[in-house]
């Protein structure tokens, strides 16, 4: 492990142009914004063909991700990249610090971006969406936002950083403009402006009185601050106020969020959004509490109650949805909840699980969500009732929703796999029984919900004369993406050492 991590890090480290640690965290956030402003001026009303926009959104994609990808040679390598902003207060910075966490959840925001972009391309124009420029530039800010909390060095550049991915995801959930959209909008914004402000403003304002530091650290810095149901209660305000995690009774603006364009589900479900607030709670819970100071005073052993109903509920009510997006959406919010439970039992093991869940979920929630959009494109079908042998009209879209699945349920040779071992091992290591039987049950309902959708399109005949009239992909943009996110669910298997050294790595700042 340490030749083949030497041999990476080196190889990281010497691709590009010469650039400072801090240059390249700047560079890193910033490269999205300024697409996000190139976009803008180069966008056209021509939203039926292709046009300079799209060129503009591809480089920023790649740029971005180069400058991501260059600091994570120095970041597995052991070196922990700052840069500094300017003080708010005495000891109050904004400033950013990179870790092993934050560098995983910075890889998955921006890596997915770009074929999430070249998905959004062919669905845009082949849904005849309007306001094409706006969605970009959106959709651009909303990726500067989630490097900014991948790489936060306190909780003060979290909440601000947090906030922004907020308001700019606002836009993207309300981009139809129907009275249907605008009501999703304001669940939207509404559930999720609450618990922040009402919570985890509050627990950070209560850190910060209470310790005088609000720093992400190794070991946590509530120790010796908080005991008891002090700790309970801090605990408590920061999970419930991280409302983007989706935590059970605060996760009704996702499903509420799917009325938004598909490539924005996928951003809500995949590459920023829902996965900003699983790395807070992850975050918090390793460099804010901290994993000794949980275990041995017993603090988060309700956590791993919520999350454990939060999973095996969300994956009942998935089971009653005939809506594909509807039923991917309280998918979402049963899969999420491993990362929390991961972080709840507070074991390296099951750290390590949660770490990866991000990384492996992403991947194949973000195909699913792509099948969806594809076939809605194509077919113009959203209800899982009406797609009984669409699998012989669009084969290439539902081998690959194949494909997703088994990664979901956690079945090698798929990604997804790893990340339940390593939380099912973690669950052991607690002794908490319950929650391994937690994690099979919910892996039996994600068999339940996805894979009839599987056998439906390709084993069932068709009641609907025109389906049977050949193959009838959507645009290339689509299937292109849906195919290679597809089979990065078994690269993610297959190569898992890269993800896996770093999760291995979390607590190490």
């Amino acid at each position: 492990m340490d030749g083949w991590r030497s041999w990476f890090c080196g190889k990281l480290s010497s691709w590009g142009p010469p650039l400072t640690p801090d240059q390249l965290i700047a560079l890193s956030i910033l490269s999205p914004a300024v697409g996000a402003l190139a976009i803008a001026l180069i966008g056209r009303n021509n939203d039926a063909g292709y046009n300079p926009r799209d060129i503009v959104t591809v480089i920023a994609t790649l740029i971005t991700f180069g400058f991501v990808v260059k600091l994570a040679g120095p970041v597995v390598a052991g070196d922990r990249p700052e840069l500094s902003l300017f003080e708010v207060l005495p000891g109050l910075a904004i400033a950013f610090k990179i870790e092993p966490l934050g560098m995983l959840f910075a890889l998955v925001a921006s890596g997915l971006w770009i074929p999430t972009s070249i998905y959004s391309f062919g669905y845009m124009r082949g849904h005849h969406e309007r306001h094409q420029t706006r969605f970009f530039v959106c959709f651009a800010i909303a990726i500067s936002a989630a490097l900014g909390i991948a790489f936060a060095r306190n909780l003060l550049t979290l909440f601000l950083f947090y906030e922004l991915l907020t308001f700019s995801t606002y836009p993207l959930v309300t981009h139809a403009g129907s009275g249907k959209a605008v009501k999703a909008g304001r669940s939207y914004l509404g559930i999720l402006i609450f618990t922040s402000v009402s919570f985890l403003l509050l627990a950070i304002v209560w850190t910060w009185q209470t310790t005088g530091t609000l720093e992400f650290r190794p070991g946590g810095i509530v120790s010796g601050h908080f005991e008891s149901s002090r700790a309970i209660l801090l605990l408590a305000l920061f999970v419930f106020g991280t409302g983007k995690a989706a935590l059970m009774p605060f996760h009704r603006w996702l499903p509420a969020a799917m009325v938004a364009p598909t490539p924005v589900s996928a951003l809500l479900h995949a590459v920023a959004v829902v996965k900003a607030g699983v790395f807070t709670v992850l975050k918090i819970i390793v460099y804010v509490f901290g994993i000794e100071f949980l275990t041995d005073g017993n603090y988060a052993l309700w956590l791993c109650y919520v999350a454990g109903f939060t999973l095996i509920a969300a994956s009942l009510v998935a089971l009653t949805k005939d809506n594909l997006k509807a039923r991917l959406a309280y998918s979402t919010i049963s899969q999420l909840s491993y990362i929390v439970l991961g972080a709840a039992l507070a074991t390296k093991t099951s750290i390590v699980g949660g770490g990866m869940h991000i990384v492996m979920h992403a991947a194949g929630k973000i195909t699913l969500f792509f099948c969806a959009g594809a076939i809605m494109v194509a077919s113009h079908k959203t209800e899982i009732s009406d797609m009984k042998g669409i699998g012989r009209q669009m084969p290439f879209t539902m081998f690959a929703f194949f494909i997703a699945s088994l990664s979901i349920i956690g079945l090698p040779p798929l990604g997804g796999a790893w990340s339940k071992w390593y939380l099912i091992l973690g669950a052991l290591d607690a002794q908490q029984f319950l929650m391994v039987g937690v994690l099979i049950v919910s892996s039996l309902l994600n068999i339940a919900y996805l894979l009839p959708i599987v056998v439906n399109a390709f084993f069932f005949p068709t009641t609907e004369v025109e389906i049977g009239g050949g193959i009838k992909e959507a645009p290339i943009a689509c299937v292109a993406s849906l195919l290679v996110t597809a089979f990065s669910c078994l690269i993610l298997f297959l190569y898992p050492d890269f993800f896996l050294n770093l999760a291995q790595m979390i607590g190490e700042f």
